[in-house]
Protein backbone atom coordinates (compact mmCIF):
# COMPACT_ATOMS: atom_id res chain seq x y z
CA UNK A 1 0.00 0.00 0.00
CA UNK A 2 1.46 3.50 -1.04
CA UNK A 3 1.96 6.39 1.36
CA UNK A 4 -0.77 7.89 -0.14
CA UNK A 5 -3.40 5.00 0.17
CA UNK A 6 -2.03 4.65 3.73
CA UNK A 7 -3.05 8.25 4.21
CA UNK A 8 -6.72 7.80 3.23
CA UNK A 9 -7.60 4.92 4.73
CA UNK A 10 -6.19 6.59 7.99
CA UNK A 11 -8.59 9.53 7.18
CA UNK A 12 -11.66 7.41 6.57
CA UNK A 13 -11.03 5.50 9.78
CA UNK A 14 -10.97 8.77 11.97
CA UNK A 15 -13.90 10.19 10.24
CA UNK A 16 -15.87 6.42 10.97
CA UNK A 17 -14.25 6.72 14.67
CA UNK A 18 -15.73 10.40 15.17
CA UNK A 19 -19.27 9.36 14.18
CA UNK A 20 -19.27 6.70 16.00
CA UNK A 21 -18.36 8.16 19.03
CA UNK A 22 -20.77 11.32 18.79
CA UNK A 23 -23.23 8.33 17.63
CA UNK A 24 -22.59 6.97 20.93
CA UNK A 25 -22.84 10.48 23.18
CA UNK A 26 -26.09 10.77 21.24
CA UNK A 27 -27.74 7.31 22.51
CA UNK A 28 -26.03 8.22 25.98
CA UNK A 29 -28.37 11.79 25.88
CA UNK A 30 -31.24 9.98 24.82
CA UNK A 31 -31.20 7.12 27.61
CA UNK A 32 -30.47 9.99 30.05
CA UNK A 33 -33.27 12.02 28.51
CA UNK A 34 -35.71 9.35 28.99
CA UNK A 35 -34.84 8.14 32.61
CA UNK A 36 -35.20 12.08 33.31
CA UNK A 37 -38.37 12.37 32.05
CA UNK A 38 -39.57 8.92 34.17
CA UNK A 39 -38.06 9.67 36.99
CA UNK A 40 -38.84 13.53 36.94
CA UNK A 41 -35.02 13.98 37.30
CA UNK A 42 -34.62 17.60 36.91
CA UNK A 43 -31.00 17.54 37.14
CA UNK A 44 -30.44 15.04 34.95
CA UNK A 45 -32.50 16.91 31.86
CA UNK A 46 -30.55 19.95 32.56
CA UNK A 47 -27.64 17.55 32.28
CA UNK A 48 -28.54 16.90 28.83
CA UNK A 49 -29.25 19.62 27.35
CA UNK A 50 -25.99 21.15 28.40
CA UNK A 51 -24.27 18.12 27.04
CA UNK A 52 -25.99 18.50 23.41
CA UNK A 53 -23.15 21.71 23.28
CA UNK A 54 -20.77 19.18 23.25
CA UNK A 55 -22.84 16.80 20.70
CA UNK A 56 -22.97 20.00 18.06
CA UNK A 57 -19.32 20.79 18.39
CA UNK A 58 -18.04 17.68 17.71
CA UNK A 59 -21.07 17.32 14.86
CA UNK A 60 -19.20 20.50 13.74
CA UNK A 61 -15.14 19.14 13.74
CA UNK A 62 -16.71 16.37 11.39
CA UNK A 63 -17.97 18.31 9.09
CA UNK A 64 -14.22 20.32 8.91
CA UNK A 65 -12.59 16.68 8.55
CA UNK A 66 -14.89 15.62 5.67
CA UNK A 67 -13.79 19.30 3.59
CA UNK A 68 -10.35 18.28 4.71
CA UNK A 69 -10.71 14.99 3.19
CA UNK A 70 -12.15 16.08 -0.39
CA UNK A 71 -9.70 19.02 -0.73
CA UNK A 72 -7.16 16.49 0.50
CA UNK A 73 -7.59 13.38 -1.67
CA UNK A 74 -10.30 14.83 -4.32
CA UNK A 75 -11.94 11.66 -3.82
CA UNK A 76 -14.40 9.90 -6.31
CA UNK A 77 -16.76 6.82 -6.86
CA UNK A 78 -17.59 5.16 -3.14
CA UNK A 79 -15.03 7.66 -1.47
CA UNK A 80 -17.19 10.67 -2.35
CA UNK A 81 -20.36 8.72 -1.80
CA UNK A 82 -19.17 8.32 1.38
CA UNK A 83 -18.07 11.46 2.34
CA UNK A 84 -21.06 13.37 1.16
CA UNK A 85 -22.81 10.75 3.16
CA UNK A 86 -21.03 11.86 5.90
CA UNK A 87 -21.69 15.19 5.84
CA UNK A 88 -25.54 14.37 5.25
CA UNK A 89 -25.59 11.86 8.51
CA UNK A 90 -24.25 14.74 11.07
CA UNK A 91 -27.21 16.91 10.40
CA UNK A 92 -29.45 13.78 11.16
CA UNK A 93 -27.19 12.79 14.08
CA UNK A 94 -27.44 16.50 15.06
CA UNK A 95 -31.11 15.94 15.02
CA UNK A 96 -31.53 13.59 17.11
CA UNK A 97 -29.34 15.35 19.70
CA UNK A 98 -31.98 17.78 19.85
CA UNK A 99 -34.43 15.62 20.18
CA UNK A 100 -32.92 14.33 23.81
CA UNK A 101 -32.39 17.84 24.31
CA UNK A 102 -36.09 18.60 23.66
CA UNK A 103 -37.07 15.50 26.02
CA UNK A 104 -34.80 17.12 28.61
CA UNK A 105 -36.90 20.71 28.55
CA UNK A 106 -40.26 19.30 28.91
CA UNK A 107 -39.41 17.08 31.80
CA UNK A 108 -38.85 20.33 32.69
CA UNK A 109 -42.42 21.60 32.55
CA UNK A 110 -44.01 18.22 33.74
CA UNK A 111 -44.94 18.78 37.68
CA UNK A 112 -43.72 14.68 38.21
CA UNK A 113 -43.20 11.61 36.73
CA UNK A 114 -45.69 10.53 34.37
CA UNK A 115 -48.63 8.11 34.95
CA UNK A 116 -47.99 4.35 34.96
CA UNK A 117 -49.66 3.93 31.90
CA UNK A 118 -47.97 7.01 29.97
CA UNK A 119 -44.70 5.60 31.43
CA UNK A 120 -45.18 2.01 29.93
CA UNK A 121 -45.94 4.04 26.49
CA UNK A 122 -42.82 6.04 26.93
CA UNK A 123 -40.86 2.65 27.12
CA UNK A 124 -42.53 1.07 24.22
CA UNK A 125 -41.70 3.47 21.83
CA UNK A 126 -37.78 5.15 23.37
CA UNK A 127 -36.14 1.53 23.90
CA UNK A 128 -37.06 0.46 20.15
CA UNK A 129 -36.13 3.54 18.73
CA UNK A 130 -32.72 4.01 20.81
CA UNK A 131 -31.83 0.67 19.42
CA UNK A 132 -32.75 1.36 16.27
CA UNK A 133 -30.72 4.91 16.47
CA UNK A 134 -27.87 2.65 17.53
CA UNK A 135 -27.82 0.00 15.26
CA UNK A 136 -28.28 2.60 12.21
CA UNK A 137 -24.87 4.31 13.78
CA UNK A 138 -23.15 0.45 13.70
CA UNK A 139 -24.30 -0.02 10.09
CA UNK A 140 -22.93 3.28 8.93
CA UNK A 141 -19.49 2.77 10.35
CA UNK A 142 -19.25 -0.94 9.40
CA UNK A 143 -20.67 -0.68 6.04
CA UNK A 144 -23.13 -3.22 6.61
CA UNK A 145 -25.92 -2.87 4.11
CA UNK A 146 -27.81 -5.62 5.45
CA UNK A 147 -27.81 -4.60 8.42
CA UNK A 148 -29.41 -1.06 7.32
CA UNK A 149 -32.06 -2.80 5.41
CA UNK A 150 -32.85 -4.82 8.82
CA UNK A 151 -32.72 -1.39 10.89
CA UNK A 152 -35.31 0.22 8.15
CA UNK A 153 -37.63 -2.90 9.16
CA UNK A 154 -37.87 -2.17 12.74
CA UNK A 155 -39.22 1.68 11.99
CA UNK A 156 -43.33 -0.23 11.01
CA UNK A 157 -44.21 -1.09 14.89
CA UNK A 158 -43.06 2.13 16.13
CA UNK A 159 -45.09 4.10 13.91
CA UNK A 160 -47.04 1.61 15.19
CA UNK A 161 -47.11 2.27 18.88
CA UNK A 162 -47.08 6.20 18.49
CA UNK A 163 -50.79 5.21 17.22
CA UNK A 164 -51.30 3.28 20.74
CA UNK A 165 -50.20 5.77 22.84
CA UNK A 166 -51.86 8.98 21.18
CA UNK A 167 -54.98 7.67 22.04
CA UNK A 168 -53.98 6.75 25.44
CA UNK A 169 -53.08 10.51 25.91
CA UNK A 170 -56.37 11.37 24.50
CA UNK A 171 -57.76 9.28 26.81
CA UNK A 172 -56.03 11.02 29.93
CA UNK A 173 -57.04 13.95 29.03
CA UNK A 174 -60.86 13.18 28.67
CA UNK A 175 -60.20 11.50 32.21
CA UNK A 176 -59.01 14.84 33.55
CA UNK A 177 -55.95 12.86 34.96
CA UNK A 178 -53.39 15.60 33.43
CA UNK A 179 -53.37 19.24 33.35
CA UNK A 180 -53.55 20.81 29.04
CA UNK A 181 -50.04 22.01 29.82
CA UNK A 182 -48.94 18.18 30.97
CA UNK A 183 -50.61 16.46 28.39
CA UNK A 184 -48.76 18.72 25.84
CA UNK A 185 -44.94 18.16 26.82
CA UNK A 186 -45.94 14.13 27.26
CA UNK A 187 -47.60 14.56 23.37
CA UNK A 188 -43.87 16.29 22.57
CA UNK A 189 -42.60 13.66 23.96
CA UNK A 190 -43.75 10.90 22.30
CA UNK A 191 -43.32 12.84 18.60
CA UNK A 192 -39.58 13.42 19.14
CA UNK A 193 -39.12 9.50 20.11
CA UNK A 194 -41.23 8.99 17.01
CA UNK A 195 -38.97 10.97 15.08
CA UNK A 196 -35.31 9.32 16.43
CA UNK A 197 -36.66 6.70 14.41
CA UNK A 198 -37.74 8.30 11.61
CA UNK A 199 -33.27 9.85 11.40
CA UNK A 200 -32.24 6.63 12.32
CA UNK A 201 -34.19 5.11 8.82
CA UNK A 202 -32.41 8.26 7.11
CA UNK A 203 -29.01 7.24 8.38
CA UNK A 204 -29.77 3.76 7.35
CA UNK A 205 -30.54 4.86 3.57
CA UNK A 206 -27.44 7.09 3.47
CA UNK A 207 -25.36 3.67 4.04
CA UNK A 208 -27.19 2.11 1.67
CA UNK A 209 -26.18 4.69 -0.88
CA UNK A 210 -22.50 5.31 0.48
CA UNK A 211 -22.02 1.24 0.49
CA UNK A 212 -24.16 0.24 -2.61
CA UNK A 213 -24.62 3.28 -4.73
CA UNK A 214 -28.88 2.66 -3.62
CA UNK A 215 -30.70 5.94 -3.61
CA UNK A 216 -34.09 6.23 -1.75
CA UNK A 217 -36.95 4.38 -3.58
CA UNK A 218 -39.85 7.17 -4.45
CA UNK A 219 -42.43 6.62 -1.73
CA UNK A 220 -45.49 4.85 -2.82
CA UNK A 221 -48.39 7.15 -1.77
CA UNK A 222 -51.97 5.24 -0.01
CA UNK A 223 -55.13 7.22 -1.72
CA UNK A 224 -58.69 6.69 -1.43
CA UNK A 225 -61.01 8.28 -3.75
CA UNK A 226 -64.46 9.29 -1.38
CA UNK A 227 -67.43 9.93 -3.25
CA UNK A 228 -71.47 9.22 -2.69
CA UNK A 229 -72.14 6.42 -4.56
CA UNK A 230 -68.88 5.19 -6.00
CA UNK A 231 -70.26 4.17 -9.12
CA UNK A 232 -68.66 6.30 -11.16
CA UNK A 233 -65.96 9.00 -10.59
CA UNK A 234 -64.32 7.37 -7.88
CA UNK A 235 -63.89 4.09 -9.65
CA UNK A 236 -62.92 6.07 -12.57
CA UNK A 237 -60.03 7.70 -10.30
CA UNK A 238 -59.18 5.07 -9.25
CA UNK A 239 -58.96 3.14 -12.68
CA UNK A 240 -57.12 5.69 -14.12
CA UNK A 241 -54.45 6.47 -11.31
CA UNK A 242 -53.26 3.15 -11.76
CA UNK A 243 -53.03 2.69 -15.19
CA UNK A 244 -50.94 6.20 -15.35
CA UNK A 245 -49.14 6.35 -11.75
CA UNK A 246 -48.94 2.62 -10.38
CA UNK A 247 -45.56 2.84 -9.68
CA UNK A 248 -46.19 5.72 -7.54
CA UNK A 249 -48.61 4.93 -5.39
CA UNK A 250 -51.65 2.62 -4.07
CA UNK A 251 -55.28 3.48 -5.01
CA UNK A 252 -58.75 2.67 -3.42
CA UNK A 253 -61.86 4.11 -3.77
CA UNK A 254 -65.49 3.86 -1.94
CA UNK A 255 -68.66 5.37 -1.49
CA UNK A 256 -70.25 6.82 2.02
CA UNK A 257 -73.83 4.94 0.37
CA UNK A 258 -72.73 3.08 -2.35
CA UNK A 259 -74.56 1.76 -5.37
CA UNK A 260 -75.24 -1.92 -5.97
CA UNK A 261 -73.46 -1.89 -9.12
CA UNK A 262 -71.37 0.56 -11.40
CA UNK A 263 -73.62 3.78 -13.94
CA UNK A 264 -73.25 2.31 -17.43
CA UNK A 265 -72.26 5.77 -18.63
CA UNK A 266 -69.28 5.53 -16.64
CA UNK A 267 -68.34 2.36 -17.19
CA UNK A 268 -68.85 2.59 -20.79
CA UNK A 269 -66.48 5.36 -21.18
CA UNK A 270 -63.77 3.25 -18.94
CA UNK A 271 -63.83 0.52 -21.13
CA UNK A 272 -63.34 2.90 -24.13
CA UNK A 273 -60.59 4.25 -22.55
CA UNK A 274 -59.35 0.93 -21.25
CA UNK A 275 -60.17 1.54 -17.44
CA UNK A 276 -61.75 -1.50 -16.71
CA UNK A 277 -59.89 -4.15 -15.52
CA UNK A 278 -63.09 -6.80 -14.53
CA UNK A 279 -63.07 -5.89 -10.63
CA UNK A 280 -64.82 -2.58 -10.69
CA UNK A 281 -67.36 -2.80 -8.39
CA UNK A 282 -68.86 -0.11 -5.70
CA UNK A 283 -67.81 -0.96 -2.25
CA UNK A 284 -68.60 1.08 1.05
CA UNK A 285 -65.74 2.84 3.34
CA UNK A 286 -64.95 -0.49 5.24
CA UNK A 287 -61.44 -0.14 6.69
CA UNK A 288 -59.83 -1.36 10.15
CA UNK A 289 -58.25 1.76 12.05
CA UNK A 290 -54.94 0.81 11.11
CA UNK A 291 -55.88 0.56 7.23
CA UNK A 292 -57.14 4.07 7.76
CA UNK A 293 -54.33 5.29 9.72
CA UNK A 294 -52.08 4.49 6.79
CA UNK A 295 -53.53 6.72 4.27
CA UNK A 296 -52.02 9.50 2.83
CA UNK A 297 -54.72 10.98 1.39
CA UNK A 298 -58.34 10.47 1.43
CA UNK A 299 -59.81 13.04 -1.66
CA UNK A 300 -63.27 13.26 -1.99
CA UNK A 301 -64.95 14.15 -5.52
CA UNK A 302 -68.31 16.46 -5.21
CA UNK A 303 -68.02 16.15 -1.50
CA UNK A 304 -65.93 16.51 1.72
CA UNK A 305 -64.51 13.22 3.25
CA UNK A 306 -64.21 14.67 6.45
CA UNK A 307 -67.93 14.77 6.76
CA UNK A 308 -68.29 11.13 6.42
CA UNK A 309 -65.25 10.05 9.33
CA UNK A 310 -66.72 10.77 12.61
CA UNK A 311 -64.77 13.94 12.61
CA UNK A 312 -61.71 11.46 12.71
CA UNK A 313 -59.09 12.90 9.97
CA UNK A 314 -55.90 10.46 10.84
CA UNK A 315 -53.45 12.46 11.98
CA UNK A 316 -50.62 11.76 9.03
CA UNK A 317 -53.39 11.48 6.22
CA UNK A 318 -53.84 15.19 4.07
CA UNK A 319 -57.93 15.47 2.90
CA UNK A 320 -58.67 16.82 -0.56
CA UNK A 321 -61.48 17.92 -2.25
CA UNK A 322 -62.32 17.36 -5.96
CA UNK A 323 -65.08 18.63 -8.10
CA UNK A 324 -66.06 16.44 -10.58
CA UNK A 325 -68.93 16.70 -13.65
CA UNK A 326 -71.62 14.38 -13.68
CA UNK A 327 -70.47 13.50 -17.45
CA UNK A 328 -68.32 11.30 -18.16
CA UNK A 329 -66.29 12.25 -20.51
CA UNK A 330 -65.63 15.55 -18.84
CA UNK A 331 -64.81 14.20 -15.57
CA UNK A 332 -62.27 11.87 -16.97
CA UNK A 333 -59.94 15.00 -18.68
CA UNK A 334 -60.43 16.51 -15.25
CA UNK A 335 -59.67 13.68 -13.39
CA UNK A 336 -56.48 13.45 -16.00
CA UNK A 337 -56.00 17.23 -14.78
CA UNK A 338 -55.97 16.94 -10.93
CA UNK A 339 -53.96 13.30 -10.91
CA UNK A 340 -50.97 14.66 -13.11
CA UNK A 341 -51.07 18.20 -11.20
CA UNK A 342 -51.05 15.95 -7.91
CA UNK A 343 -48.43 13.80 -9.37
CA UNK A 344 -45.86 16.68 -9.93
CA UNK A 345 -46.99 17.68 -6.00
CA UNK A 346 -45.79 14.50 -4.96
CA UNK A 347 -42.85 13.35 -7.04
CA UNK A 348 -42.21 15.79 -9.06
CA UNK A 349 -41.98 15.52 -13.35
CA UNK A 350 -40.22 12.01 -12.75
CA UNK A 351 -44.10 11.07 -12.22
CA UNK A 352 -45.72 13.51 -14.82
CA UNK A 353 -45.79 11.12 -17.86
CA UNK A 354 -48.22 11.77 -21.45
CA UNK A 355 -51.10 11.40 -19.97
CA UNK A 356 -52.21 7.81 -20.05
CA UNK A 357 -55.57 6.81 -20.57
Amino acid sequence: MSHYEERLEQDLKEIRRRIQTVGDRVERALEDSVHAVLTHNQELASEVVLGDLRINREVRSIDRLCHAFVARHLPSAGHLRFVSSVMRLTLEIERVGDYAVSLGRHTEQLPGPPPERIARDIGLMAEPSRRMFAQAIKAFVEGNAELARGTIAMAKPIETSFRTVFADLIELGEKGGEDLKSLFSLLVIFNRLGRVADQAKNLCEETLFAVAGETKKAKKYRILFFDERNDGAGLMAEAFARKGFDEFGEYSSAGWSPAEKVDPRWLEVMRAKGLDHGDLAPSALDLTSEELTSLHLLIGLNGDPRQHLDGSVPFRSVCRQWQISDDPEEALAQLRSHLTELMDVLHGESAVGDGNG
